[in-house]
């Protein structure tokens, strides 16, 4: 069985950074795309970026281009998201998840696989 935990969330305030990390265990995920995604109260689940775990491969949300960087540690299967120049806007619940297959998509319900969240608050 699959099992994704996230940790790293907290209070940051504007401009500032966090790193989130996701341990995964279950599986041999060469053969998976690992994706976060995130939701703010009232709002769609929505995507932010994505990893090949195989070969490295990084798709992003526009919205988070430039500042957000996915990356892995496939020694510790960990994915990581580093998160530079925070923005209000930001703060939601933030979700990793995998899916069989290298295939990333948008859309959550494509996703077998999810964490519990891990709350991200950017102050003003």
């Amino acid at each position: 069985q699959v099992q994704l935990v996230e940790s790293g969330g907290g209070l940051v305030q504007a401009g500032g950074s966090l790193r989130l990390s996701c341990a995964a265990s279950g599986r041999t995920f060469s053969s998976y795309a690992m994706t976060w995604f995130r939701q703010a109260p009232g709002k769609e689940r929505e995507f932010v970026a994505a990893i090949s775990w195989s070969g490295g491969s990084t798709y992003y949300a526009d919205s988070v281009k430039g500042r957000f960087t996915i990356s892995r540690d496939k020694a510790k299967n960990t994915m990581y998201l580093q998160m530079n120049s925070l923005k209000p806007e930001d703060t939601a619940v933030y979700y990793c998840a995998a899916k069989i297959g290298t295939t990333y998509y948008s859309w959550p319900y494509k996703y077998d696989y999810w964490g519990q969240g891990t709350q991200v608050t950017v102050s003003s």
